[in-house]
């Protein structure tokens, strides 16, 4: 009998919280966790292993529950554009398990038991076939990333930020919310494929695409909506901000490809320029905004903002070599960003401070750190050979037969993150080692060698063999959105 992986996943994910739920032991549940978040990853060779590169652009490994009929019929599937945002997902959450292992101290139980929620919330965002379903499960990850903001941030800030994170999000969910009743009672249900059969009137679609891309746009995030990003990684924990970067800004650019790009591929068409200069002023911004900052978290949280928005200049152009390098870039930077927070957070953990000054000569004490973030830092300004270049060279090739001026500035950007980027690294890494403000160097102890390894592994496979990753991508675009 052949296993429905999908559906493994979510009898493995479930038994887990409702172990956590009733588990009293802070070092069980860590246990208990931690197995449960490796089974969890490997039901994904089971779909992958089974996945139909032939039928990319349909939904496999289907999921049916008849719930609130007809708005709200439960169909999950694994189709070519989600296959790697719920590898993505899987692989993070173990890592997000093991960056925290020794710096979440207290509340440990609630900690392990939110991020499995999370988990659970997010493969809902990369299965469902159901706007409204997207929605509810799009809106839920705020609740829990809200908490491990505020419980287990920082800094005395913590609550600005979630406050901040929370009124930001919101703006965006009543808009989606309006949209998504208006379809399904005009539609009669919010399934994708009714959706996109269903013809609304030129001023309703436009309306509804502003409403839905509003909601995308404050996740993704874009210009002037970034705002909440960086001071939300600045107060999360470690593994907050791996969720953060690694994946759940990858929602808004999902949505805005499954959702809005499949319903409303004409209004999509006609205010495509609106998004690219939204966008180009979401690299711009931060790019020149990251070279004054002096905290690293925040460094690597404008550069976030400025690849993310990288990610939506691919859509919005909706070329074929775009959306694939979109996708593409997506996926790599949940790597190369997850893997630069991780340092950041050793180092953080080792010296209790963010403060680039405090920093210096560090590749003559902790050589194995210095390695590793010389790694990631390439990958961060698209070194060919690195897991970013491959998606953004697609969306350059793509954008170009378009407009040379907007592949031109996005060139200059690239170049410009090369200045931050390596002038980080400078100052970190050479120069006098100031051990009158530190005096005791540790490198990368076992568990973060494993991480930093994992993820280093997955960077150059993506930069070398980037046809693995794209094939199912590709199959998923040209059966499904290219004509």
């Amino acid at each position: 009998m052949e296993v429905n992986f999908l559906g493994l996943f979510f009898v493995i994910n479930l038994t887990t919280i409702l172990v956590l739920v009733f588990c009293s032991s802070w070092r069980l549940a860590k246990r208990i966790s931690l197995n449960g978040s490796f089974l969890q990853f490997f039901t994904f060779f089971g779909i992958y292993c089974q996945f139909s590169y032939a039928n990319a652009h349909r939904p496999q490994f289907n999921l049916y529950f008849t719930f609130a009929e007809p708005y709200l019929p439960i169909h999950l599937g694994v189709d070519g554009l989600s296959l790697w945002f719920v590898f993505l997902t899987l692989l993070l959450l173990p890592i997000c398990i093991l960056s925290g292992w020794e710096s979440i101290k207290h509340r440990v139980v609630e900690f392990q038991l939110i991020l499995h929620i999370i988990t659970f919330m997010l493969m809902i965002v990369f299965t469902t076939q159901n706007l409204l379903l997207f929605y509810i499960a799009f809106e839920s990850v705020l609740i829990p990333m809200f908490v491990i903001i505020g419980v287990w941030g920082s800094r005395e800030r913590k609550m600005h930020a979630t406050y901040q994170f929370f009124l930001f999000t919101l703006i965006g969910s009543v808009l989606m919310l309006v949209a998504v009743i208006y379809m399904a009672v005009t539609c009669g249900s919010t399934d994708i494929l009714r959706l996109q059969a269903f013809n609304y009137d030129d001023l309703s679609a436009k309306f509804l695409w502003v409403a839905i891309f509003v909601a995308l746009a404050v996740k993704v995030p874009m210009f002037p909506m970034h705002i909440w990003l960086p001071e939300a990684h600045v107060e999360a924990p470690t593994p907050g901000s791996v969720l953060l970067a690694g994946i759940l800004l990858k929602m808004g650019g999902y949505g805005y490809i499954k959702f809005l790009f499949s319903v409303f591929p004409d209004v999509c068409r006609d205010l495509k320029m609106y998004a690219v200069v939204l966008a180009l002023l979401g690299i711009i911004y931060p790019t020149v905004t990251t070279i004054r900052q002096v905290d690293l978290k925040k460094i690597v949280a404008y550069s976030s903002v400025s690849h993310m928005n990288y990610v939506v200049v691919g859509i919005a152009i909706g070329t074929l070599s775009s959306l694939e390098g979109a996708v593409l870039t997506m996926i790599g930077h949940g790597f190369v960003s997850s893997a630069l927070f991780i340092c950041v957070g050793a180092l953080y953990e080792r010296h209790g401070t963010r403060v680039i000054s405090y920093y210096s000569g560090l590749g003559s004490v902790i050589p194995i750190f210095a390695a590793s973030f010389l790694v990631f830092t390439l990958a961060n300004v698209s070194l060919p050979g690195t897991s970013n270049f491959p998606g953004e060279l697609l969306i350059f090739l793509g954008t170009y037969p378009y407009s040379a001026s907007i592949a031109f500035i996005l060139a200059v950007m690239t170049l410009f993150s090369a200045v931050y980027a390596f002038w980080l690294y400078n100052r970190l890494m050479f120069g006098r080692l100031k051990a009158e403000l530190l005096m005791v160097y540790a490198d990368l102890n076992k568990r973060e060698k494993l991480l930093v390894g994992v993820l280093m592994y997955y960077v150059l496979l993506m930069g070398l063999c980037p046809s693995i990753f794209l094939e199912a991508i590709h199959g998923y675009f040209v059966g499904n959105l290219i004509t």
